[in-house]
């Protein structure tokens, strides 16, 4: 099974061997050097700082963090020039220079036109198929000029 990654995951992974502080929803604060991190959230820090709720600050040699306890993470303002942001803002702009499979805007503009057409053609049709429209339809309407038949004009006939 094939998932891409959000973003914040990305940059989290991104952040590994940079020191990062990460709040917990205790309030309990670790500041340290990221050694690994999962993409659940789960890390590991090395070389911490502990600030616990009542403000008591001790050092601690290595840690490992359940992800579902983090409320946050701070990353350094480094990463925002990271090659993932470069990616995806070539990605936005339509140059695309990541890897993977891209669509352009004339297949995807046919596809969607192809798209529309199906539900056009479908469109009387009830969840079952071809048949009677189900609840919810609105008939037609009639009017006068439906029974009136179509005059065509010189004008209307191309002759070129």
């Amino acid at each position: 099974m094939s998932r891409s990654l959000g973003i914040p995951v990305k940059l989290m992974h991104e952040a590994t061997g940079h020191i990062v502080s990460v709040e917990l929803k205790s309030g309990e604060l670790y500041r340290g050097t990221m050694v690994e991190c999962e993409d659940n959230w789960n890390c590991q820090l090395e070389n911490i700082t502990f600030t616990a709720k009542d403000g008591k600050v001790s050092q601690l040699e290595h840690i490992f963090i359940r992800g579902s306890r983090v409320r946050f993470m701070i990353i350094p303002d480094m990463l925002k020039n990271a090659p993932m942001f470069k990616r995806l803002d070539a990605r936005i702009k339509g140059k695309s220079t990541s890897l993977g499979v891209g669509r352009g805007r004339a297949v995807a503009m046919r596809a969607k036109a192809s798209f529309s057409l199906l539900c056009r053609q479908h469109a009387t049709a009830g969840r079952g198929g071809p048949g009677p429209a189900g609840r919810g339809v609105v008939p037609p309407v009639r009017s006068e000029y439906a029974s009136e038949p179509e005059q065509m004009y010189e004008s209307d006939v191309n002759l070129g």
